[in-house]
């Protein structure tokens, strides 16, 4: 089927060029709103009425005679019909639809992937300060930015994953003194106690491996402890390591990997910082008043201008982004992705105005973000607000320790990230339709069984499933299942266009909707041999498509449930 659109979309061009010889209008499909209407739509005729004065009706028939003398139109589309305003729909014939069988067998896993390009493309995502364990809000930020990466690789880009911390700030010196204080022999409650110390059971268990001088290995960093409760230096570095090496940890269970670290600090001891201060001082950008720094980032759209440098000489926290920024466009990424809380809204604006104001040339509107709002845990049909471990919030590895990773990353995909999510506990444990991801995976694992009784019980050999006759495939179910593969690999064109990883969870659960529908209707251990290795084919096809669904979701694919 994907080659079949290739060539009508190609044959509407050459229909365009022939019926409208002045357009440049870039022609299109569509799917149409309802499956009734047809396999595919255009919109071309109403687009080009208004400009060229001409009734997009019967600017729609125009077109059609024309389409009509395409041999591509003729091979593969069984009607062409005018609708509404000037909709044109085209119902394809089946053999272009169980095409797709074959496009999926042959291509396997790189079924819906694009070539590969030269486009370089950096997504931020998870930059986490070591200051404790990981919260769900990590989790979902972590499933974001893990399957928008691998949706970009689709589309044949280059792909970095980074993540940047603040080893050195304010956060990391309540860190120290947390850890310091345990190491005195205090506890939370004590008179002594800091009063605005972290109080969860970690720091006992980073002052306890403080003591007994072991080395803590991060993927970014290695530090061994002197032991010495005085030493506050090394309670700092020992306590930032010891947390990064527990964010790995989890991040290694949640399946989330990084190309690279990036320290706040690194901005400040390279330069960075002063340098792109410098660049909008020297812009002609900024101004002082009342002993501050101030960035004119009005001149940019943001509501009002913006303090850079404090009175006290500190700079203000979006400085060191916009420097962090800038040494991304220095490194050649042509797009730039931040993943975060939906609480940095507000530094969108001055951040941008930042990086137009230093004039080295990024484009407007760079970097893009996807900002998430916040996950609410339901357990036992409660609110779960606290972790022993965390001491204030639900942590990413109680969730995994609850349910799974798969569960995890299914579910805080599943929506788009601008929506508030609750994560039902109880729910990800149903062994149900009302749970997704069992809906989807018990969709691949019913396939693979019956694949497996083929080849046990029939002798069928699925090494010659991409031989079958796949004309055989007529029923109105297995006609819905196949186009339904066809649109997978526009639809990663678009999720990766729009950011939006939620729309493969969207598609997978249509996807596996198709296929139980499939199963409940029709018998596949059939006598008749052909037409049973056709279902066999398009079973092998759809699962493949599962598999390389939930493979960019980071989820599993069980071939036994």
């Amino acid at each position: 089927m994907i080659q079949a659109k290739r060539a009508l979309l190609s044959a509407l061009k050459d229909a365009l060029r022939i019926a409208v010889p002045d357009s440049s209008h870039i022609p299109v499909f569509e799917a149409p709103k309802q499956a009734s209407h047809g396999d595919l739509a255009c919109t071309a005729a109403m687009q080009l009425a208004k400009p060229l004065k001409k009734n997009p009706r019967e600017l729609a028939q125009a077109l059609i005679d024309v389409l009509q003398q395409q041999p591509a139109v003729q091979q593969w589309v069984a009607s062409l019909e005018i609708a509404g305003p000037g909709f044109i729909n085209l119902r394809l014939k089946p053999e272009a639809k169980q095409a797709i069988v074959a496009e999926v067998l042959a291509e396997g896993e790189r079924f819906g992937c694009q070539p590969v390009s030269e486009r370089k493309v950096l997504v931020e995502f998870v930059s986490a300060n070591p200051t404790g364990p990981l919260h769900v809000g990590h989790g979902r930020q972590g499933a974001l930015g893990d399957a928008l990466c691998n949706l970009f690789a689709t589309q044949g880009q280059q792909v970095t994953r980074e993540f940047y911390y603040n080893d050195a700030g304010v956060q990391i010196a309540t860190l120290t003194a947390s850890t310091q204080a345990r190491l005195k022999g205090l506890k939370p409650g004590d008179a002594e106690w800091p009063e605005s110390a972290y109080n969860g059971d970690y720091i006992a268990d980073i002052a306890a491996d403080f003591l007994a001088k072991k080395t803590v290995k991060a993927d970014d960093r290695e530090f061994t402890a002197s032991g010495d409760i005085d030493d506050v230096d090394g309670i700092r570095q020992f306590a930032v390591a010891y947390l990064r090496h527990e964010q790995d940890l989890d991040l290694k269970a949640f399946g989330v990997r990084f190309d690279n670290y990036y320290l706040e600090s690194s901005l400040y001891t390279s330069g960075r910082v002063e340098q792109a201060v410098k660049k909008l001082v020297d812009a002609g950008k900024t101004f002082e008043e009342g002993g501050a720094l101030w960035l004119r980032s009005t001149d940019y759209g943001d509501d009002k201008d913006r303090v850079m440098r404090k009175s006290d000489g500190g700079y203000t926290y979006f400085v060191p982004d916009v420097a962090y920024h800038i040494a991304k466009w220095e490194r050649g990424f042509q797009q730039v992705v931040n993943i975060q809380g939906s609480d940095h809204h507000g530094t969108i604006a001055r951040v941008r105005a930042g990086l137009q104001a230093a004039g080295v040339g990024i484009p407007q509107g760079w970097p893009d973000y996807v900002l998430h709002k916040m996950v609410t845990v339901l357990k036992g049909g409660e609110e779960v607000k606290i972790s022993k471990r965390a001491g204030s919030y639900v942590t990413l590895r109680d969730l995994i320790e609850w349910t799974s990773k798969d569960a995890v990353r299914f579910f805080l995909i599943s929506r788009k990230a601008d929506t508030e999510f609750v994560f039902d506990v109880d729910l990800a444990l149903k062994t149900n339709d009302e749970n997704p991801v069992f809906y989807v995976q018990y969709a691949h694992a019913r396939m693979s069984k019956v694949l497996r009784d083929w080849a046990a019980d029939k002798g069928g050999d699925l090494s010659a499933l991409p031989k079958a006759d796949f004309s055989l495939l007529k029923a109105d179910t297995e006609l819905t299942l196949m186009t339904r593969l066809a649109e997978y690999p526009g639809m990663l064109t678009l999720a990766a266009q729009g950011l939006a990883p939620h729309d493969v969870a969207f598609y997978l659960r249509d996807l596996a909707g198709a296929f139980h529908s499939y199963y409940a209707a029709e018998r596949f251990l059939v006598d008749e041999v052909e037409l049973s290795r056709a279902r066999m084919a398009l079973l092998s096809a759809t699962a493949q498509v599962l598999r390389n669904g939930l493979a960019l979701l980071g989820v599993g694919a069980p071939e036994k449930m």
